[in-house]
């Protein structure tokens, strides 16, 4: 490690309250290949870019300035645009001495000398923050997307096979000015956009990024082969992943702040054909839901799971496929308990929402903390409340449900169709059925579709695409009656769970899209494949193409009659000159 670094690292631990021991981990444990000590204690959360901009200007002798920058004209035309964005610089003023130029990074003597081969001054240098002069080159030069990506580098500089002085060259490339810049843009016009994940995937040659908004992943921009490795390595490199790694799949993490908002960044990559795919996961802790209220449920099932809540034991599951807004029911169901005069504890991986008042604890595989012996530990700890981010296995529902026979209420999720597969399905895992009757409480099952832009009433506006903007759920929540744990206990099949728990109120995910639909929150489109997975349960109807129930005798929704009933209590299909079960004439019937 050079002294250089120490003597910064010692500064930032007298001036900007960084802890001995992290900065130790910084200059040898955390390190990851081409990152400065800065930037690692940036990323481990241990200090902010201005501080290190600060300590950077102390070591140096020389002067900080602090946002907004203000750039004299003279100054903007002695020095082009492409120069200023491929080297994150921005030039203040112009005097008899030389070029006043404010540098996130001092240290680059190449930018220097390009500012003064250009202009012919000598470059008088002063520390900004990235930040700072990432705003002051929108102000002055404008920043679009595609000025960013032709500022990238003209020509790949690593071959596929990298050996260890190519691995040095690349992690030099991850610290390029453009580079930094573009992938930092790319991450805070996801968060801006609202954006979920953000796909950056090597096709070939090119490199794709696209953006998930409301569920749909779109092109967001194109990126030149020359830049390729680059980009996916400075992904990394701020996720704490190793550069040099490309054949198996790495995981990473970072914190990120944004317009005074703190995120959690969630990073994976896998080697794919033709190169490299990264995923970023983007999580807001402090976008939690203020209560059930806000989800769009229908009013009904709204009272019968704040009923579930008010019992305060039992366990109650959210069902659903990966993105379908489980954790988000979970937590605003948290958001509606007493947390002062009850003990909450969560079990989570990662931390998704901060939630005032609740003990948040971030289960660790790779550490030996996995759910089951978390979970077993909290139940130490005096728990009334216990959320485990899923039900993954047999050892976490036991402990659940054993949980819940004993008086706690635990909410989970669980990865099911609709709300009566999710007891088959802890039955499947091996669960002891009598657990699951006498621990389950009811389950929710629910998907996200998007929402009508309220300004244009879905007909397309300046502020929506294409007349849908955000999302809401649709939900089916079952509560387990006394008739439903005693078939759960001779562990019956799901067919007569499903028809138990309609015969005590429980309606379909179909049904209440038609429920979102005709209220105005989405159109028929937007819950099209759940009307057609419906479907599977049902029959279209002659009259209204409606889903009839198989086996009912006319349609729920427009009443048209599709079965008659024999005096002696069958059912008597269309077409059918008699009952086969009596012999009676089928017209008499």
């Amino acid at each position: 490690m050079s002294k250089r670094a120490r003597i910064l690292g010692q500064l930032l631990v007298e001036g900007a309250g960084v802890s001995q021991s992290t900065l130790d981990d910084a200059l040898e444990r955390d390190r990851v290949a081409g990152e400065r000590v800065g930037e690692t204690l940036v990323r481990l959360g241990a200090t902010t870019p201005e501080a290190v901009a600060i300590a950077l200007s102390v070591q140096l002798g020389l002067e900080f300035v602090t946002a907004p920058l203000i750039a004299e004209p003279q100054a903007i035309a002695a020095v082009r645009a492409q120069l200023v964005r491929s080297h994150a610089l921005l030039p203040l003023s112009v005097g008899s001495r030389g070029i006043r130029v404010a540098m996130a990074d001092p240290l680059d003597v190449g930018a220097a000398d390009d500012v003064q081969f250009q202009t012919g001054k000598r470059v008088l240098p002063v520390v900004a923050s990235p930040d700072a002069v990432a705003e002051g080159i929108r102000t002055f030069y404008g920043d679009d997307l595609t000025a960013l990506v032709d500022a990238l580098p003209g020509k790949e500089s690593v071959r596929e096979e990298q050996s260890s002085a190519q691995a040095d060259i690349l992690a030099r490339e991850t610290r390029r000015a453009p580079v930094v810049r573009l992938v930092d843009r790319l991450l805070k016009d996801a968060i801006d956009e609202g954006a979920s994940d953000i796909h950056v995937e090597e096709t070939g040659t090119d490199v794709r990024v696209r953006v998930r908004i409301d569920g749909v992943l779109r092109q967001k921009v194109d990126l030149p082969p020359a830049s390729r490795r680059a980009v996916l390595s400075r992904i990394k490199v701020i996720s704490g992943m190793d550069i040099a790694v490309r054949r198996r799949a790495q995981d990473g993490r970072l914190a990120f702040e944004h317009d005074g908002r703190r995120l959690t960044l969630r990073v994976s990559t896998l080697p794919v054909n033709g190169g490299e795919k990264a995923v970023v996961r983007i999580l807001d802790s402090e976008s939690a839901p203020a209560s059930l209220g806000d989800l769009g449920m229908a009013g009904p099932d709204l009272a019968q799971l704040r009923t579930l809540l008010a019992r305060g034991e039992g366990v109650l599951l959210a069902a659903g496929p990966t993105g379908s807004g489980k954790s988000t029911t979970l937590f605003a169901a948290l958001s509606e308990l007493d947390r002062d005069r009850r003990n909450v504890v969560t079990l989570e991986d990662p931390v998704e929402y901060r939630l005032e008042g609740a003990s948040q604890v971030q289960v660790d595989r790779r550490a030996g903390l996995g759910f089951a012996d978390a979970l077993r530990s909290v139940l130490r700890q005096d728990p009334d409340v216990v959320m485990v981010g899923e039900i993954r296995d047999r050892e976490t529902a036991e402990i659940a449900m054993a949980a819940a026979v004993t008086g706690h209420l635990v909410l989970s999720t669980i990865h099911t169709t609709d709300a009566p597969g999710a007891v088959t399905r802890l039955l499947h895992m091996g669960v002891p059925p009598f657990l699951v009757a006498g621990g389950l409480a009811g389950v929710v099952a629910q998907r996200l579709v998007r929402k009508s832009c309220p300004r244009c009433r879905a007909r397309g506006c300046d502020q929506c695409d294409d007349g849908v903007r955000g999302r809401t759920g649709v939900y089916q929540v079952l509560t387990v009656s006394d008739a439903m744990r005693d078939e759960i206990s001779g562990a019956a099949a799901s067919a007569r769970l499903r028809q138990l728990a309609i015969e005590a109120g429980m309606g379909s995910l179909e049904s209440d899209a038609r429920r979102a639909v005709a209220s105005g929150l989405t159109t028929h489109h937007e819950v099209g494949a759940l009307l057609l997975a419906g479907g599977a349960e049902s029959l279209p109807c002659p009259e209204c193409a409606a889903g009839i129930p198989i086996g009912a005798l006319a349609c729920p929704h427009c009443g048209h009659r599709r079965l008659s009933r024999c005096s002696c209590g069958h059912t008597v299909e269309r077409g059918w000159r008699y009952c086969p079960w009596c012999i009676r004439p089928a017209r008499a019937a």
